[in-house]
């Protein structure tokens, strides 16, 4: 849902791709399915059926009213990562003065290695109202969405008013399906499915299915022909350099939290753009106690004041990821 908040990349901004991938890409699967592959003989109906079963089952996603998820991204590396952090920390107006020569290739070299990550939280209440908040060179990005308005809070640019939606993004975010994802329900939601093929995705078959909304939007997810969880996710386009580019997030390390299976790696790839980015959960919190006012503009300045959770159970990466 969210892909408002930029953090700045050297000469380019990075889209934080959070809310799309946390409230769908990154919240489905459940048990794994025993079946094997049996592509003939599925139809696209059969495959979403086993699909839902495997993400763990109609009744219990439709009794998930709230989600609360903690994590990482990556936003970035090289220099261009560390010269943001650095203005952002200085004021975007700032002057960036040069190291020595020799201290500034290695330090080069060392900011080539590791991505820039930013920790976020996240939580989710029906119907479609959420909060996001991203950490960023010490300050505390944010942004809310109500279920019909949305508004944002970017100091790290240097922006400490609370901006508004515009109205491409609030028509965005309104049109987004709820947390469970496009397959739940598809047909009550009005959408159409459609099986494109077999196709190989980290070198496992995995299902093509091709989805289009009563809207006309069309979108492919392609579901592991054994697992019956879905590996690989179409994107919505991106914008980079003056033209729209085709996103693809690749998702594994999948996790029971509460009978749910979600995968705590969503790893996103722009074509036409070698590097990729990776989300990192940490925890998921299943029906926290969240009050409507967490999700208003008058909310918004309450950062890092996240709501405690309930006694739901909480999945926590203290592993490193498969």
């Amino acid at each position: 849902m969210f892909g408002f908040i930029s953090v700045p990349a050297g000469n380019r901004s990075n889209t934080l791709p959070l809310l799309g991938l946390l409230s769908y890409l990154c919240l489905s699967g459940g048990v794994l399915a025993a079946d094997g592959p049996g592509h003939a003989a599925l139809s696209a109906a059969q495959i979403v059926d086993k699909h839902v079963a495997a993400r763990g089952g109609l009744q219990a996603w439709r009794a998930v009213k709230t989600l609360s998820v903690t994590g990482q991204l990556d936003a970035g590396s090289g220099d261009s990562a560390a010269r943001s952090a650095r203005l952002a920390r200085g004021g975007m107006g700032a002057t960036v003065k040069k190291k020595p020569a020799v201290a500034a290739a290695g330090a080069d070299q060392q900011d080539a290695v590791h991505q820039v990550q930013l920790p976020f939280t996240l939580q989710i209440k029906r119907p479609r109202k959420s909060r996001l908040e991203v950490q960023f060179a010490g300050t505390t990005a944010v942004q809310v969405f109500d279920g019909e308005k949305g508004w944002k809070l970017r100091p790290y640019l240097n922006r400490n008013d609370i901006e508004p939606f515009t109205p491409e993004e609030a028509k965005s975010e309104a049109g987004r399906g709820d947390l469970e994802g496009p397959l739940v329900d598809y047909a009550a939601k009005g959408t159409k499915v459609e099986l494109a093929g077999v196709e190989a995705v980290n070198g496992h078959d995995a299902y093509k299915l091709k989805l289009t909304t009563k809207g006309g939007v069309v979108q492919h997810i392609w579901i592991d022909a054994q697992s019956f969880l879905d590996v690989k996710v179409e994107g919505i386009p991106r914008r980079m350099d003056g033209s729209l580019h085709s996103v693809w997030v690749t998702q594994r390390d999948f996790r029971s939290v509460q009978g749910l299976m979600i995968p705590f790696v969503c790893e996103t790839s722009v074509d036409g753009f070698p590097q990729t980015h990776a989300l990192t959960l940490q925890s998921v919190v299943v029906n926290p106690a969240l009050d409507d006012a967490r999700f208003t503009k008058a909310q918004m300045a309450a950062a890092g004041n996240a709501a405690a959770p309930s006694a739901a159970a909480v999945a926590v990466n203290n592993h490193p990821p498969q």
